[in-house]
Order: structure tokens, then sequence, then C-alpha cells
């Protein structure tokens, strides 16, 4: 039998990954070994993990040694928010461990992956979509936290280290000096805008469209599930509001007024310091891109500086 081998780079990881000799007879084995079937299997090619879609609507999620700790969330994710949320989310069917590769086996959700659906969308089915997805976010982080507490870093210590590094990682990936002019006074300000010892709530980090299933009923498209829990955490629930708004509200009003109403933040509140804090956190953010995540089309150019920029994320709505 193959083993797996003990990867410890994602270059590494990427090019094994490629050629599916080298790890689909071990994956057939580990199905064989919880009495499922595997005859024929669906490898689905996005995503960090090693995904693989069984016989019978099951799924095998295989984590390298090195993304033990998105094993650990997702896990703990699935085990916390079971039953307790009213849209689909994937059972938790089996987990193991394979030479040091840990995997779950878990449910395979109905509906179609949001990123093939939202360009297509028009203006009344995406107003809904983000005021479901805003809604799914509350639900999610009404959930108490539980395990998921344990995850390191902490909310603090996780935001003190993304301000040390931050400024570093935006010159890294080319953000323009007009830009990094106000970032400074940006990360000052952070510390006091984004609070450190608030009751943490449940975070996935990624509300986007890549990792939620739309479903089409008689008046059109809606949420029909969530998935993919590999970078859950605790902290701020605002946090969450950085994916939706940069990759699908994208600066339209009445879309960040549909977000916003769903996750329950009142019209009333969406002031400069609300816009101040989620432009930190978008900065803050572990995947923080703006160049290559704002879609908005020419943003670079239409602003000036980062108070410019928060105001065209999130524009005022009435």
């Amino acid at each position: 039998m193959i083993s797996l081998p003990p990867i410890t780079t994602y270059d590494t990881y990427r090019a094994w990954r490629s050629d599916t000799s080298r790890w689909l007879p071990v994956v057939r084995d580990i199905a064989d070994g919880h009495g499922l079937s595997c005859a024929a299997p669906h490898v689905f090619s996005t995503g960090t993990n090693l995904v693989i879609g069984l016989d019978g609507e099951l799924i095998l999620k295989l984590f390298p040694p090195f993304l033990r700790p998105q094993f650990i969330s997702e896990r703990g994710a699935l085990a916390e928010l079971r039953g307790r949320l009213g849209f689909p989310i994937p059972d938790l069917i089996a987990e193991g461990e394979r030479d040091g590769w840990p995997y779950l086996v878990i449910t395979r959700l109905s509906g179609t992956v949001g990123s093939e659906v939202w360009p297509s969308l028009s203006e009344v089915e995406r107003e809904r979509v983000l005021a479901e997805i805003g809604a799914v976010i509350a639900a999610v982080q009404r959930v108490p936290p539980g395990r998921l507490l344990a995850i390191e870093p902490r909310w603090e210590a996780f935001m003190r280290g993304q301000i040390a590094q931050c400024r570093a990682r935006h010159e890294r990936l080319g953000l323009p000096a007009k830009f990094l002019a106000g970032l400074d006074d940006l990360l000052r300000d952070a510390a006091e805008l984004i609070p450190m010892d608030a009751p943490p709530v449940i975070l996935t980090g990624e509300y986007i469209p890549e990792n939620f299933l739309l479903g089409r009923r008689a008046d059109g498209w809606h949420v029909a599930g969530l998935f993919d829990f590999g970078d859950v955490r605790t902290g701020w629930g605002e946090y969450d509001l950085l994916g939706p708004s940069a990759f699908m509200a994208a600066g339209n009003p009445r879309l960040v007024r549909s977000l916003f109403d769903g996750f329950g933040i009142a019209r009333a509140d969406v002031t400069f310091a609300l816009k101040r804090r989620l432009m930190a956190l978008l900065m803050l953010h572990w995947a923080s891109d703006p160049l290559r995540h704002i879609c908005i089309e020419g943003w670079p150019d239409r602003v000036d500086d980062l108070v410019q920029l928060q105001q065209l994320i999130w524009p005022d709505y009435y």
C-alpha cells in the first residue's frame, strides 16, 4: 500500500497532489476501512486540502500534516454547529488519520457553488442572497463557541500579531504608496477601534462565494448551504462581514444595505466609526490582499486614501 508522504510545504504538496496515482489508492483504502464505496471518485480541484467525492454523496477531506490546524478547526466547528442552525452544513460521518494526515468524512450538500451562480444573478437576487448571507453569519455567531474557544491564537493575540506585520504584508503585496501612507494611522487606531476582549463568537473568515451553496426556487436563487470551516477561529463578529463586503457587495449601496440588514446592523449604526473599524479589520484579515480581493472595478484610481476607500466599499445608504 502506498503511504502518504510527510509533506511540510505547500509547494511540495501542490506538486504531489497533481499526480492522482500518488494518493488515490490511499483514498480508496481509507474509504474501504470505513465501509464506504469509492468506485467513481470525484476530485474537487479548488480549495487547499485534498477533497474527494466518494460514492453515496459523501466527501473525504484529507489534510496534509502542515494544515492540521485546519482539521482541528473544521472538526470542532462541525461538532459545535451541528443541529443548531436553520440551514444545511455538512454532517460529520467519520474521522481518522493516515500517515500523519488527518481526515474527515462528511456529507455532500445539495446546491450550486455560489461562485458559479453569483455573476449571473439579477440585482434583486443579489440583494436577497446578501441579506441571507448576513443572516447566516448572525446565526453562526449566536451559537456558543464551546471548544472552539481553545483555537490558537486567541483573538487579541491574533490581532496584535496581524497589526505587527500588517505594513510589511501590504508592502510585499504591492499596495500603492498613497494607501500605505495612511496605514500607520489606521494601525495606531486599530487597538482602540477593534474590541479585543468582547465575548468571542464563531468566525469562519471566509463568507465568500466559493464557500456557500445556492439553490433555485420559484422566485429565484437562495442560500442553500454553507461549507468549509477550516479557517474557523473565535473573535469579534464584524470580521466576518469582510468577505461578502469585498467580493460581493463591492461598493453597491443596496447590496451593502442588504448584507448589514441581514446581519442585524441598524442603519443608524452605520457610522464613520463602524466603517473605520471595518477598514482596519479588512487590512488585518489573515488573507488580506486589497488589490486582488476588492471587487470594485478600478478602485485604486477612484480614491486617494484609506478613508475614501472605506467610503467606497461601505457607501452611505438610506
